[in-house]
């Protein structure tokens, strides 16, 4: 495995780390019982990347196929079953099972009416200063 070049040239590493705790209430909160966490945003991770873990309710909801033509995603199924599109077809996703999608790749993702489904979600590159909240709020609503 090799690893980018280094862009940092210190000769100490830094006290720069974030932490956030279990138990913090949501930054978004959507009438079908949805939750969405904000991790770490483009703000927090200097445009690198966005990680949001979405507490889902047992009513479907999602988002039909679309594509994203500036960052590509990941989804990441802690509990519960997500049904999600690779382009092609619909999977039902479990704990543990992770989803990649490269930017222009299809990327719907609805929660099933059995369960209650929980996934961590991250999106690669974010533009610096912006969160990327409004595009997966995208995916989880129905319409666009």
């Amino acid at each position: 495995m090799s690893y980018p070049p280094p862009r940092y040239h210190g000769t100490a590493g830094e006290v720069s780390a974030i932490h956030r705790l279990e138990g913090q209430e949501p930054e978004l909160s959507f009438p079908n019982g949805n939750k969405v966490h904000h991790l770490a945003t483009a703000a927090s991770t200097e445009g690198k990347f966005g990680l949001y873990r979405w507490d889902m309710s047992p009513d479907p909801s999602g988002a039909d196929p679309h594509f994203h033509k500036t960052f590509s995603e990941s989804f990441f199924i802690l509990t519960g079953t997500v049904r999600l599109y690779d382009g092609d077809e619909w999977t039902d996703a479990n704990p543990g099972d992770f989803h990649y999608v490269p930017r222009a790749g299809s990327t719907p993702s609805r929660t099933s009416r059995v369960s209650l489904p929980r996934c961590s979600c991250c999106s690669h590159p974010v533009q610096r200063g912006r969160t990327t909240s409004r595009r997966c709020r995208i995916r989880r609503a129905w319409g666009r």
